[in-house]
């Protein structure tokens, strides 16, 4: 059974003085406002959040924000899947309204990033990494900078070149309002910014954010319809996988997004890729199909990635230059996407799409998804 994507709401990321509570009741009634005239208000409430209890500082979502959006009596459920669970929660809602269960569901992600020091969040944000290596003192950061290492050993690439994504994605975000950062940065900046786990380096990582998305999925005719879906998992104990250079959970996502889109990576016209830190969208390039091992970054650097380019990738300026709220990442992608696949985009627009992929990463690389919406 078809379900479309019938309207978004996409609130301003970056530090917020509101709670996350407020945020995703503003997300959504910016969704719910631009309901289709004859369509009827939601009939079940999806909810995505990682860190909404250990950072946001609140817990029951569901009724809370079922209260406060006047939704009361309607089911409920809270999704969690790390930094990957604004995509979880989306395709949960799909294969629900699919099943016949709801004619229609408002689907809601974010979290709240800045409550707490850094330090504190960076803490939350490793436990959905291995225990193991936890204790023997792994971060986010830490493990996503043995990836890199991983890579650039084993594609011969100098660490100076991961910059341009930085550069590519914050000229996108210097054109979006909702974004955290709205200015361009240099080659050279990027470069010279302080090392925060070699060889990263500050701009090489996304930023913590605050803010919130909601999409609202139904079986009636829509604009936008959610094609393809896909997810897969992998070992979270980083060390005892096969590769490093490579998520295989991206891999087998897209793989059964495809097949079940019977779609091709080459019929893609657009694409919102996690890159969570720089060097991870180029192995996500790469994962997703649009070109081949150690061929992500040239395939950057031609061009072929930016606005004006065959495919563009991130033009709302990516969780570099957006933001990443973990809980609203995956889920703000959908949102991008829908806009530039009805042409709503505004300044961010990169042609007439009518096929766009979103690819979301949970942990690090545990947990992935890869989502494929068309323009009906």
């Amino acid at each position: 059974m078809p379900v479309f994507v019938s309207s978004v709401g996409i609130g301003r990321f970056g530090k917020r003085p509101e709670g996350l509570e407020e945020l995703l009741v503003d997300a959504a009634r910016k969704a719910m406002e631009s309901i289709p005239s004859g369509s009827r208000h939601p009939e079940a409430l999806f909810v995505g959040s990682m860190l909404a209890g250990t950072v946001g500082g609140v817990e029951s979502l569901v009724p809370r924000l079922a209260s406060r959006l006047e939704l009361d009596g309607i089911p409920g459920f809270r999704i969690e899947s790390a930094s990957a669970s604004g995509a979880a929660v989306f395709q949960a809602a799909v294969h629900a309204v699919a099943s016949g269960a709801f004619d229609n569901a408002l689907v809601l992600g974010g979290d709240k990033m800045t409550s707490l020091p850094s330090d504190s969040v960076t803490s939350a944000l490793a436990r959905s990494l291995s225990n193991a290596e936890v204790a023997n003192g792994a971060t986010m950061p830490s493990m996503a900078a043995l990836v890199t290492s991983a890579y650039l050993a084993r594609y011969h690439m100098p660490m100076e070149r991961m910059g341009e994504v930085t550069v590519q994605n914050r000229e996108h975000a210097s054109r979006n309002p909702s974004a955290h950062f709205q200015k361009v940065v240099s080659l050279d900046e990027v470069n010279a910014s302080r090392t925060v786990s070699s060889p990263l380096r500050l701009l090489h990582v996304s930023p913590m954010s605050d803010g919130a998305a909601a999409v609202i999925v139904s079986r009636s005719e829509g604009r936008v319809r959610a094609r393809g879906l896909g997810q897969a998992t992998d070992r979270i104990e980083v060390a005892l996988r096969a590769e490093l250079t490579s998520f295989s959970a991206t891999r087998k996502a897209a793989q059964r997004a495809y097949e079940m889109a019977q779609l091709t990576r080459k019929e893609v016209q657009v694409a919102e890729l996690h890159d969570a830190f720089a060097p991870f969208e180029v192995i996500d390039i790469e994962d997703v199909g649009f070109c081949g091992p150690g061929e992500g970054l040239p395939w950057l650097e031609s061009g072929k990635g930016n606005m004006n380019g065959v495919l563009p990738v991130n033009p709302s300026g990516g969780l570099l230059g957006r933001g990443h709220p973990v809980g609203a990442s995956g889920l703000v992608q959908i949102a991008e996407l829908y806009r530039q696949l009805v042409g709503e985009a505004g300044p961010l627009q990169a042609g007439h799409p009518r096929v766009g992929l979103a690819q979301s990463v949970g942990g690090l690389g545990s947990h992935n998804f890869v989502t494929l919406l068309e323009r009906s």
